[in-house]
């Protein structure tokens, strides 16, 4: 629906200029937006606000411009109104909200589907972290991040990777070998001073356990640093398999796991660097190798190479991008924790520097989550152990209320997560409520076959007889779906699911409690089961999208 009045705008705006009324302008993006306030109609466009200053005329005079252009071939439109200090509000007639109800139940599970993308290769690369240790839910509010974006993306036609990246060829690693070390010789009995860089973690300790029950004390008298090579090696592989078992129980999957180790491979990370220093990019000061991030608007230059020889987090950050961009991908998206801020200008200027566009790299920041239990937040320390996993919260409140109640905010707010809400059985946990309206709906359409009604069928309905303004208000909602799904995408904000569902479920329930479905009028439940049937589409293809489970019955 959106698309038609985009349409009609674009073709008013043309029609002005040829007519000499607006002068040639660059159409811009225009907003079509459905207004807060029904009043101001089904619709309301900003175009007249864009162009004001392009065209050197009050908006509201090229609002009236372009109303006074609007055609309306497929006659859709009841009638415009210019608004505040120009938008341009549309108000549809009700026989195109009516045969959308139609539109949503022969579309059925793929309505919403989108071909906003035409298939462009896409790669979303999240989690990512180390190797050393469970995830916290930090990386639990990354992982449904990342995940949801994606399925956003696959809905709207883009041909998706998800990438995880194993970050498991920098010094951290070597400590996670030296940490399960030093708690294998302390389970042997020797005392043991923990130094601030090693992991303290209970499962250090049953990691060095399961090495000490398997092979004994043989470790104690073995090369330290070939020890330390082969612990790190165990650790890691065992730790990144209970982080693929966590995240599967969390409903996230990955199509590539990818290995640091694989751009050092021939020297990959050093070449690299060599040509891009060729290629005047690179410069030394004698010690170190810097990369010229300020010629890409960065505030400094960065280090490649340290004086000791070693490459940065940096080098091997551009290598893999280029790995990306070699791989097909023609748009990567990053999904960072928030305190990478400082680091994106960097990356841009690095895939800038290998000749792509800026903006074939998208970073999402996904901020800190404020985990309550009992009003009081609980630390989180990779390295104590202190830190409240992924797993805790699975097992305290399910898959399904974890992701949603990590997509009530935007990824780059802070969240509260109240622990005791999300198992609340009522309103005022949102994942029950809207999951609570798909199983309501189900009820409904089961109590009308046991009383002998067929689900209805558009043919046999007469929708006019949802005249109710909740009924009103539903259809439209439900129409205004696949637009939700392109803003959302567009935007690269699953949050706006998240919204959507609330809303929906809300203005349904309310609706229930006041109005039968079933009645004693036959043509009247009829329309009202075809309405209600249409929406548990709705609720299920969305909380689809969301990796969130849609229950017949609670």
């Amino acid at each position: 629906m959106r698309n038609k009045i985009t349409k009609i705008l674009e073709n008013a705006l043309n029609v002005s200029m040829r007519k000499g009324q607006l002068p040639e302008v660059s159409l811009p993006y225009i907003e079509v937006e459905a207004p807060a306030n029904p009043d101001h109609g089904d619709y309301a466009a900003n175009a007249a606000l864009i162009l004001a200053s392009q065209a050197k005329q009050n908006p509201r005079k090229i609002a009236q411009i372009i109303q006074e252009n609007i055609s309306d071939p497929e006659n859709i439109i009841e009638k415009t109104q210019i608004a505040g200090p120009g938008f341009v509000n549309f108000f549809l007639k009700d026989a195109l909200w009516h045969e959308a109800l139609k539109n949503i139940d022969e579309q059925n599970e793929k309505y919403g589907s989108i071909d906003q993308g035409g298939g462009k290769k896409v790669q979303v690369e999240f989690v990512s972290a180390n190797p050393t240790g469970p995830l916290h839910i930090g990386h639990a509010r990354g992982a449904v991040v990342g995940d949801v974006i994606a399925n956003l993306l696959m809905s709207a036609g883009y041909r998706i990777s998800k990438e995880y990246y194993i970050n498991d060829a920098g010094n951290q690693m070597n400590n996670l070998g030296k940490s399960v070390l030093l708690r294998y010789r302390e389970l042997t009995g020797e005392k043991i001073e923990f130094p601030e860089t090693c992991y303290r973690g209970d499962y250090i300790k049953e990691i060095s356990g399961e090495i000490l029950s398997r092979e004994g004390d043989k470790y104690l008298k073995s090369n330290e640093e070939e020890t330390i090579r082969y612990f790190t090696s165990i650790a890691g592989q065992e730790i990144l398999e209970e982080i693929k078992i966590d995240l599967r129980d969390f409903g996230v999957t990955f199509d590539e796991y990818f290995s640091e180790k694989e751009l050092y491979k021939n020297d990959g990370v050093t070449r690299l660097l060599d040509k891009l220093q060729k290629q005047g990019f690179i410069y030394s000061d004698g010690e170190t190798l810097w990369f010229k991030t300020t010629d890409f608007g960065d505030e400094k230059d960065r280090v490649v190479i340290r004086k000791n020889g070693e490459p940065t987090y940096f080098a091997a950050d551009i290598a893999y991008h280029l790995n990306k961009f070699s791989r097909g991908f023609e748009m990567i998206i990053d999904i960072w924790g928030a305190d990478h801020h400082g680091y994106m200008p960097r990356m841009w200027a690095g895939i800038q520097a290998l000749g792509y566009d800026k903006n074939a790299l998208k970073i999402i920041l996904v901020q800190l989550v404020n985990l309550l239990r009992g009003g009081v937040p609980a630390a989180m320390s990779t390295r104590s152990g202190e830190f409240v996993t992924l797993r805790e919260v699975l097992d305290e409140v399910g898959k399904d209320a974890a992701r949603y109640n990590f997509l009530m905010r935007r990824s780059d707010s802070h969240l509260d997560f109240d622990l005791e809400l999300a198992k609340k059985q009522s309103s005022e946990n949102p994942v029950y409520y809207v999951q609570y309206a798909h199983a309501r709906i189900c009820s409904i359409l089961k109590m009308a076959q046991d009383r002998g009604v067929d689900p209805p069928v558009y043919a046999d309905i007469d929708p006019a007889l949802l005249d109710l303004p909740e009924e009103k208000k539903l259809i439209k909602l439900l129409v205004r779906y696949p637009e939700t799904i392109f803003g959302a995408a567009r935007s690269l904000e699953p949050h706006r699911v998240t919204f959507y569902l609330n809303e929906l479920a809300g203005v349904f329930h309310s609706y229930y409690n006041k109005n039968k479905v079933i009645s004693e009028d036959q043509r009247l439940t009829a329309a009202r089961l075809f309405l209600v049937k249409a929406i548990r589409i709705v609720l299920q293809n969305a909380l689809k999208i969301l990796g969130v489970s849609a229950p017949e019955k609670m």
